[in-house]
């Protein structure tokens, strides 16, 4: 099957997640085996550091750089290719405007969401990647277990939404002992069996 698509039509797998669940590791990874576009919301972000240097608008420069994903996304959907998009989908309106894409390019969307089980692993991962010297980048990230409750708090639980019985939904442990690629085997199996009843296999030759 080409790029991940299913009879015919693109697929918009979209990640939902929180800093550190290990989204943007499976993403990745389920890109990669799909051979499909890797849209990842936190390169956008990672480029406007200088604007937050002189400007306090946090929420517009946070906007824009959805804005620029989702315009990127749209182009590739417009070329027949299937996009994995990485984001943390926290607030309705982000998958609102996803299924709005989906709509007009004709696309199908499936919404793959990291929920770790395991608390302390989940914060050992979040606090050991700040330690990174390639973390560097995305300064806009918690870095620490009280920045990523402080973020929660200020959420007030926007992110714990019910997607529509229209756009399947997989839930995955990423602390899990399975490994990644596991879970990218049971994400692709998921996606196959959500496109369509003859459940094709998802797999790029």
């Amino acid at each position: 099957m080409d790029n991940g698509k299913y009879e015919g039509r693109p697929i918009i797998l979209a990640m939902k997640g929180h800093p550190g669940t290990g989204k943007s590791t499976l993403a990745q990874s389920i890109a990669k085996t799909l051979k499909c576009p890797l849209i990842d919301k936190d390169h956008f972000k990672d480029c406007t550091k200088p604007l937050q240097q002189i400007t306090k608008a946090t929420k517009l420069i946070n906007d824009l750089s959805y804005d620029a994903m989702w315009q990127v996304a749209s182009a590739q959907l417009d070329l027949g290719l299937s996009v994995v998009i990485d984001s943390p989908l926290s607030r309705r309106a982000h998958l609102d405007r996803i299924i709005e894409i989906a709509d007009r390019s004709g696309a199908r969307v499936v919404v793959v969401e990291c929920k770790p089980r395991d608390e302390a692993e989940w914060r050992r991962r979040l606090e050991r990647r700040s330690e990174l010297v390639e973390y560097g980048s995305s300064w806009h990230k918690p870095s620490t277990w009280q920045e990523m409750e402080k973020l929660l708090e200020e959420y007030e639980g926007c992110w714990d939404y019910d997607v529509g019985v229209d756009v399947p939904r997989l839930v995955v442990d990423t602390t899990c002992a399975n490994g990644v690629e596991q879970v990218v085997s049971n994400v692709l199996e998921f996606v196959s069996n959500a496109c369509g009843a003859e459940k094709k296999q998802l797999y790029t030759n």
